[in-house]
């Protein structure tokens, strides 16, 4: 631990009763589109040495249970709103090759609903479909959910077991169509018509079992000219279908401005603030008892070029590498931030999907017929699924001001807390938004007095630039710094300029009731 006059300081909080939410498991969500390489040569490569007997790539699933994922949201995204989901099922000689418009792409549907419900189960995770309300609606809809849930004896639940999956594949959360106010999207359609569309189907999907979660389209970015508009009619369209509203949002360092880059998070936790109103305006005009609540289904860092500007390719390949970006510390550093405005808002934010999961945009990178390495964004959402645990903890630092082209004035340190019942442990996570600057943090625990940190764990570096690499996988990897262990009721911890920190708190006197 340094002292230094010099450095800037910063001061939090921490008390049991500050009570944002318990942590919704459901917040740790990624994402697997038929986008490029992300399912195939990703999760699926029946050639690849590490292949299971079902294709998948055990590298790729160890992974992501490494990773912490909770849920999977699938098949789309753009892909999904001119998908015929019967493609994907049954014999796999027997499956059609068609067109993606959405992605310039032929798929070859080599791998489908029940590939992925068995993939699912293999990684531990919970499904999260997305139903096409572009090109198709309410009878598609319910034919789905009818192929996937029901136990036996009719149609469609018939073919799901002739096709080898006796069980129901039991989906619980849905999405109703995808980004359907972008211009873009197949099928797009008006908030009104939208609206309309989704209650309707909504309907008829709770006729067949009224217990499904349903998610609407909110705007595909706070900065679409409908925004506001568009979630206002929606959910008076639909409001009592359903029980959350999407939002969608990527970053990424534009003109070189930093700083601005890094307190990315201002602009996502505005744009929570602006959805939670509509949601509680449209609640209160309704006199409804149900609040709506928060699907942040797509989020990530995205150096994002204009492919929507592209005509059709002349070849149509398949699986082709699109938007594989390679995540470089400050993109770490912000996605560490990003993911600390989701456990800020997580009492209405109950459901995030980093998107996304493999090769595009994605925290795992895999060669075909070779290997799958971590990026450097992969560290910042391991660690926060595994530690952030029990009630999550409002901090508000006080902390000094830095300037952003974008944004303003903001705080450099961004920050949130976890309190776990069971353990006792205290999880603090913080960023420095300072690009040049450190801060010397003081934490003031008089409400877990006998509390010690005994960790820090810190993701930054000198070259803010560097990245992992198939052949370098472990350039950029957290590293342990030394603590201060000497504090009563307060404790101090040196935050290097732009980074991402995990500071633990332990009591040393409560007995360890569960692994590290």
């Amino acid at each position: 631990m340094r002292s230094d006059p010099f450095v800037h300081s910063a001061i939090l909080t921490i008390d049991p009763a500050f009570r944002i939410a318990e942590v919704p498991p459901r917040l740790f969500g990624s994402f697997v589109e038929h986008l490029g390489r992300c399912v195939y040569t990703g999760i699926f490569e029946p050639s690849h040495p590490s292949a299971d007997d079902d294709g998948f790539r055990t590298d790729v699933l160890d992974l992501t249970r490494e990773l912490g994922v909770s849920v999977v949201r699938y098949p789309g995204g753009n892909f999904v709103s001119g998908y015929r989901w019967e493609d994907g099922v049954g014999p796999r000689e027997a499956r059609p090759q068609r067109l993606d418009p959405a992605w310039r792409s032929t798929e070859t549907n080599a791998f489908g609903l029940g590939e992925f419900a068995a993939w699912s189960r293999q990684a531990g995770i919970e499904p999260m479909m997305a139903l096409n309300l572009g090109t198709r609606g309410i009878q598609d809809a319910c034919d789905l959910l009818e192929y996937c849930n029901h136990p036996g004896g009719t149609y469609w639940s018939d073919m799901r077991a002739a096709h080898g999956h006796a069980k129901p594949f039991d989906v619980r959360l849905w999405c109703l169509g995808n980004e359907m106010d972008g211009p873009w999207q197949i099928g797009h359609k008006t908030a009104a018509e939208y609206g309309r569309l989704a209650g309707e189907t909504g309907r008829a999907m709770r006729m067949i079992d009224p217990s499904l979660e349903l998610v609407a389209c909110g705007s595909s970015h706070s900065g679409m000219p409908t925004f506001g508009e568009w979630e206002a009619t929606v959910l008076e369209e639909a409001y009592d279908q359903v029980d959350y509203i999407s939002l969608h949002a990527y970053y990424h360092l534009q003109d070189g401005d930093l700083a601005s880059f890094l307190a990315s998070a201002v602009d996502m936790e505005a744009f929570i603030d602006d959805v939670v109103s509509t949601a509680d305006h449209v609640r209160a005009k309704r006199r409804a008892a149900k609040r709506i609540n928060l699907s942040f289904d797509e989020w990530n860092v995205w150096d994002q070029t204009d492919w929507r500007e592209q005509g059709p390719p002349d070849d149509w390949p398949e699986a082709p590498p699109l938007i594989e970006d390679t995540y470089t510390v400050a993109d770490a550093v912000v996605v560490g931030s990003l993911l600390i405005a989701l456990l800020r808002h997580c009492d209405r934010v109950t459901v995030a999907c980093l998107a996304q999961l493999v090769n595009a945009i994605a925290p795992i990178r895999t060669e075909p017929g070779g290997p799958a390495w971590r990026q450097a964004s992969f560290h910042p959402f391991a660690l926060t699924a595994r530690l952030a645990r029990g009630r999550v903890l409002r901090v508000d630092p006080v902390a000094p001001v830095m300037a952003t082209a974008r944004y303003g004035d903001v705080p450099a340190v961004h920050a949130v807390a976890t309190y776990d019942d069971d353990s006792g442990d205290v999880a603090i996570f913080a960023v420095n938004r300072n690009p040049a600057e450190p801060v010397e943090l003081t934490v003031r625990h008089d409400a877990f007095a006998r509390h010690r940190i005994t960790e820090h764990t810190v993701l930054s570096g000198d070259d803010l630039a560097a990245t992992n690499s198939s052949t370098n996988p472990d350039r950029v990897i957290p590293v342990s710094v030394p603590v201060d262990t000497s504090g009563h009721g307060s404790a101090r911890a040196y935050l290097k300029p732009a980074s991402w920190n995990v500071i633990r708190l332990t009591d040393p006197d409560r007995p360890r009731d569960r692994e590290e």
